[in-house]
């Protein structure tokens, strides 16, 4: 069997990539022969570079999608799976949801002329062209959704797609991410940040401040009673001085770390007490399941696809998002019940069953059935 995976690039801090990245490497060890379609991949060695020249976003992704239509016409794989949105693909992988959606979503957050202007966006009005003429394609044959509610989002905007949807969701390393990191990292990590070793620490992890919400978060700890709670916030972010800045506003900026991006994550999981994602849209985060597998109790909202894993009180809690009253609530509740190893336990217990050979199983299979 000979598969394409289609994405333009690669960056270790992408979720999205590194799902990708994993993916391969336990599909070709069940003798899936795998090559990858991109501008740049930077951990693998077969692969097809399709890397136009571009300016601007709107000409990056036709270019693109041109370059990959132009090699998987010549035929040379029994499979093309698309991570990007390329009408023509055989299996699209719905990592980023549905981008109509995102948009609703994010116009309620928005004022008239921010709307108006989202509207007349030509990249916009590309993409959800792409989308919506991807999803219709004869030759898509499958759609690997991350979450139940990717699926019952595309079911909902495209009928036509029954019976092609297929949930599977991202995997997690649970040899790399697990409790055991705690009597690692916690408390190195803290001395170096001077953090001291009692206070909770509430982590957040991803890419995007204001899809993810990480404003919110801020808001939130401001209206928090447990006072000595710190927000540790490590990703990256084109304006991260806009949430400095909000942070002194609310009179937090003690409390509030921008750790920037990092290639290893997991110090900041041992160190941390609670993991909180309060996005405004989210398919499926990564972050979420390698919280969980550290033994951490996950807070999110309910338009993120990770909310289908939380049991509220138990593993987590699950909020409307741009509520930071109710967001600090639980965040309150949470840091109540600091970490124990049996808590830690019956966190990790969440992933269990989302390691790679199970994702790399189910992958397999679908392609199979598929050929």
């Amino acid at each position: 069997m000979k598969l394409a995976i289609v994405r333009q690039k690669y960056t270790p801090y992408g979720g999205a990539e590194r799902f990708v990245q994993r993916a391969l490497e336990a599909l070709v060890e069940r003798g899936v022969e795998v090559e990858v379609i991109a501008r740049r991949w930077a951990e693998t060695a077969t692969g097809v570079r399709c890397d136009p020249f571009y300016l601007g976003r709107l000409w990056r992704d036709t270019g693109f999608a041109r370059c990959v239509r132009k090699v998987i016409d010549a035929g040379c794989y029994d499979l093309v799976q698309s991570h990007e949105r390329i009408p023509g693909c055989h299996v699209y992988r719905a990592g980023d949801g549905v981008h109509a959606t995102w948009l609703e979503l994010r116009s309620a957050t928005q004022n008239p002329v921010q709307r108006l202007a989202a509207r007349l966006q030509p990249w916009h009005r590309y993409t959800l062209a792409a989308e919506a003429a991807m999803f219709r394609h004869p030759a898509l044959r499958a759609v690997i959704c991350n979450a139940r509610m990717v699926k019952e989002d595309i079911e909902r905007r495209f009928p036509e797609t029954a019976g092609k949807l297929h949930v599977i969701h991202n995997g997690v390393d649970l040899d790399c991410f697990h409790p055991g990191l705690r009597a690692e990292f916690r408390r190195p990590l803290r001395e170096k940040v001077s953090a001291g070793g009692t206070a909770p620490v509430i982590l957040f992890v991803g890419s995007g401040y204001a899809r993810k919400g990480v404003a919110t978060l801020i808001e939130a700890l401001a209206c928090m009673k447990t006072r000595d709670a710190e927000v540790w916030v490590v990703g990256r972010d084109s304006h991260p001085d806009h949430y400095l800045r909000q942070a002194r506003r609310l009179g937090v900026s003690g409390r509030v770390r921008l750790l920037g991006p990092q290639t290893d994550v997991r110090p900041y999981y041992a160190a941390a007490d609670v993991f909180c994602l309060p996005t405004l849209y989210d398919p499926f985060p990564n972050a979420a399941l390698e919280a969980f597998a550290c033994g951490l109790p996950v807070v999110t909202t309910t338009t993120c696809g990770a909310a289908e894993l939380v049991a509220d009180g138990d593993n987590g809690w699950v909020v409307v998002p741009n509520d930071p009253a109710a967001l600090g609530l639980r965040l309150d509740e949470a840091c109540a019940g600091m970490a124990s190893q049996p808590r830690c336990d019956a966190m990790r217990g969440t992933v269990l069953g989302l390691d790679w050979n199970v994702l790399a199983g189910q992958l397999t299979n679908l392609y199979r059935d598929l050929l």
